[in-house]
């Protein structure tokens, strides 16, 4: 009797485990599956972004750091070629400090520069100096209603993209494009020069060559991304400008492995970022990894995108490789890529400025360069 008590009190605390278990079980499936259906039904934002004016002779731009400090005579040679320009340089008030060994500042000091920026009323455009890493520690520091409030022209790369993000969520267009650490060389090169027409209202509208991994089509949607390992962690922030409809995305790499490469755009597509694209634009992938049989990044990345039926041109000039063409972020732009060539053309006023990039050399920048200004090598 007394055994036959234990083995009931066992069974019964079997059933109730066993219970317990199921719902824990089922109750972990619903969360999973709650939370792969609210990932990939995120409410869809509409990107509308108005154009900031173009600038003129006399405008005061302001020189900013967000990110990675930036030696004070890189700034100073950039203040040199803005003047050259006809524009007045205005230097951030915490540029030149370093902290922790890298940052151009506190976090609460690089907010401090892009709010001044914004609400001084005489300066027309920003430029950042650098990338390198921080701008995600400022993501809730800013908000889209005070962006939004003073629309003005952002310029930069890298690790820029989450403030491109920022931009583009608050409404604003922005120019991913050179910044100090390159102007610095002297702003005669085509890459500089052809931001500074577009800052100026000569809008590009750019030529490409055939690329063996471009899938052809045409499409229009809103230019959004940039720097792929700094604007996919910012999913589901409000610097994350994916979660508009109707998009065409630019991607561009530096440093990275393949597999790196893969798993973050396995993330966009698992947040269906990929879903709500129209179009591809795939930039450099400098000193990316090889450790695949692939043989590039944009044959790999072709094999993710063909089943999307959507238009991929590969190739497109700007990131962190020898030439980084200007492109206007949050823009309405149209893509046509054909099997002799590809076109990307921003549907907005402005001078129309036909850029064959076949045509464009510049320099040659160091490796090493590359790597260190965008923070991954020092």
């Amino acid at each position: 009797m007394i055994q036959f008590m234990k083995l009931m009190k066992f069974g019964m605390l079997t059933t109730i485990l066993m219970s317990c278990g199921l719902l824990l079980f089922s109750s972990c499936s619903d969360n999973d599956d709650e939370q792969t259906s609210s990932i990939r039904s995120a409410e869809v934002v509409n990107i509308d972004c108005e154009k900031p004016a173009y600038l003129k002779a006399g405008d005061r731009v302001a020189l900013i750091s967000p990110s990675y400090f930036t030696p004070m005579e890189n700034v100073g040679k950039t203040a040199d070629v803005l003047l050259s320009w006809g524009l007045v340089p205005v230097v951030g008030p915490n540029v030149g400090k370093i902290v922790d060994g890298r940052y151009a500042g506190t976090a609460a000091e690089r907010i401090y520069d892009i709010q001044w920026a914004l609400n001084d009323s005489t300066i027309k455009a920003i430029i950042c100096n650098r990338g390198g890493y921080g701008t995600i520690q400022l993501i809730d520091q800013l908000t889209l209603a005070e962006l939004k409030a003073s629309p003005k022209w952002l310029v930069g790369f890298s690790d820029i993209s989450t403030l491109h993000g920022l931009w583009n969520r608050a409404g604003v267009m922005s120019i991913h494009g050179t910044m100090s650490s390159f102007l610095a060389k002297g702003g005669t090169d085509e890459t500089s020069t052809l931001m500074r027409d577009l800052l100026m209202g000569r809008v590009p509208r750019y030529d490409l060559p055939a690329h063996r991994q471009n899938i052809e089509g045409k499409a229009s949607g809103v230019l959004v991304g940039g720097n792929l390992c700094t604007f996919a962690p910012n999913l589901g922030s409000q610097a994350d400008a994916t979660l508009g409809k109707d998009l065409i995305l630019f991607v561009e790499e530096v440093g990275e492995s393949m597999h790196n490469i893969d798993r973050q755009m396995r993330i966009l597509q698992m947040n269906g970022v990929l879903d709500r694209c129209k179009g591809v634009i795939l930039g450099e992938f400098s000193d990316c990894g090889t450790e695949f049989t692939y043989e590039s990044v944009e044959a790999m990345l072709h094999e993710m995108l063909k089943d999307y039926r959507i238009p991929v041109l590969c190739g497109f000039p700007a990131g962190h490789g020898d030439v980084n063409l200007p492109l206007v972020m949050g823009a309405p732009v149209t893509i046509d890529v054909r099997s002799d060539g590809a076109t990307l053309q921003f549907n907005i006023d402005g001078y129309q400025n036909m850029i064959r990039t076949a045509d464009i050399t510049t320099p040659s920048t160091p490796s090493a360069v590359r790597m260190r200004l965008a923070g991954k090598r020092e």
